[in-house]
């Protein structure tokens, strides 16, 4: 028997031999060839095009101050000085550049790279600050100002976020953040003006926020019911109850139930007077600390752990995991509950540190905001640490461009979270993509 070659025409890549293993060479070729989308190019472009036009060439001529250092500052720094017309110029046309760069990688059919999108993000945050503090009538903040009151903003966020992070990696959609956070700050608040103790007040709401999440994990979990729904109908029943117990109870004698005692910032010397980043890391509340190591634990837990590695596998194949030996629905239960125990204690802020007493709907619906941050943060615990701060930056913002008078409306700059969460979920940072699992009950057959 004979055999015959064929050779491969021009521009055409010689057949496999069947003997022949597939190289890194062919599975990177493979993997290269999946076509990229025109969306990221072309939302930055739009987005660039309208800065150059609104930021830059109709941009006040007026110049922008921002204070970097305060009064009680160790460390004395002059402000910073931008003239608004040619600032915005300057970002607009470095914004246009990385539109530009993402628009001829996807000529090439590559994806821009992660980092293009988050510096077009920062630019982009830039120029419309300068923008808007350039056309006030007080064209001077304090930038230090506005970061440590966006940090404070963003305490629950983070808290209410970390608690989605570890409930949906290992399955379940936490859609009962906003009680969960409510009824940290009501237990908080009620248990820490009977003990007169706010440490007490603190545990206590992380106690409340895990027994909302252990209604959340028994219906889901063990008996199947929609997340969705079991999500939806905890928060109009800790909405519900926290309301009438406020009424009926709290403001019968304010003094005796709703007069919590208050835990005060704690600066650590010397770091506390460093300008700019003093104020954020080291003249902080308890809570404010602990928002930092909670980020930190959470995510040394899930990615550099066994513990961790089993809750991610739970969450992308729990067939798999149990028949590993993982018990599937017990590590769901207890991720579930150990988030609500982290929501509850953001709760705790609201009482114990933002505001002197609880009032009806006092989260104002931020549980909503850190299922968003959830979402734009990729399901990672840094990820929505920054889109955390990013929306209370927004919503610092809101109030600081009231007082000094801007023509931007303050209802635009209260969508501003919202219309980034659109933005984060259709993809501007690219897909998002929760757990395999997420949503998905686990029945063992």
């Amino acid at each position: 028997m004979s055999t015959t070659a064929t050779s491969p025409q021009p521009g055409q890549q010689p057949a496999p031999r069947p003997d022949e293993k597939p190289s890194a060479t062919n599975h990177k070729r493979a993997v290269t060839a999946k076509p990229v989308t025109w969306k990221i190019p072309v939302t930055l472009l739009v987005l660039a095009v309208v800065a150059f036009i609104f930021f830059g060439l109709m941009g006040p001529h007026q110049t922008a101050k921002f204070g970097i250092s305060t009064a009680s500052d160790f460390f004395q720094l002059p402000a910073l000085e931008v003239p608004a017309f040619l600032g915005g110029i300057v970002l607009s046309v470095l914004m246009l550049a990385l539109a530009g760069y993402a628009v001829f990688l996807k000529t090439r059919n590559h994806k821009a790279p992660a980092w293009v999108p988050v510096a077009f993000i920062v630019l982009f945050v830039a120029a419309f600050l300068i923008w808007v503090v350039g056309g006030a009538r007080t064209t001077n903040i304090s930038l230090a100002g506005l970061i440590a009151g966006s940090v404070t903003l963003a305490v629950p966020l983070v808290f209410g976020s970390l608690s989605g992070v570890l409930c949906e990696r290992v399955g379940v959609v936490n859609i009962a953040i906003e009680g969960q956070l409510l009824g940290g700050a009501f237990t908080a608040a009620i248990i820490a003006t009977l003990t007169h103790n706010p440490f007490l007040g603190l545990l206590a709401a992380a106690v409340a926020g895990a027994l909302v999440s252990m209604v959340l994990a028994l219906f889901s979990i063990k008996y199947v019911v929609n997340q969705i729904i079991v999500g939806v109908v905890l928060n109009v029943l800790v909405s519900g109850v926290t309301g009438f117990l406020f009424s009926t109870v709290m403001q019968a004698d304010k003094a005796k139930f709703n007069s919590p005692e208050h835990l005060d910032p704690i600066t650590i010397p010397v770091l506390g007077d460093i300008p700019l980043i003093g104020p954020i890391l080291f003249k902080q509340s308890l809570i404010g600390y602990l928002m930092y190591i909670a980020v930190i634990v959470v995510w040394v837990g899930l990615f550099k752990t066994k513990w961790g590695l089993r809750v991610r596998a739970v969450g992308e194949h729990p067939q798999a995991a149990d028949t590993m030996g993982i018990k599937v629905n017990a590590t769901r239960f207890w991720n579930v509950t150990l988030g609500g125990a982290i929501a509850g204690i953001g709760g705790s802020f609201f009482t114990l540190v933002a505001i002197d007493s609880f009032t009806k709907e006092i989260s104002g619906g931020r549980g909503f905001i850190a299922l968003a941050a959830l979402i734009f943060g990729r399901w990672n615990p840094i990820g929505a640490f920054f889109a955390a701060l990013l929306f209370g930056f927004a919503d610092n913002l809101q109030s600081i461009v009231t007082i000094i008078g801007t023509p931007v409306p303050s209802q635009f700059m209260a969508m501003l979270p919202y219309l980034v969460t659109v933005l984060a979920v259709a993809g501007l940072v690219g897909r998002s993509r929760p757990p395999a699992a997420s949503g998905i009950p686990y029945v063992k057959g």
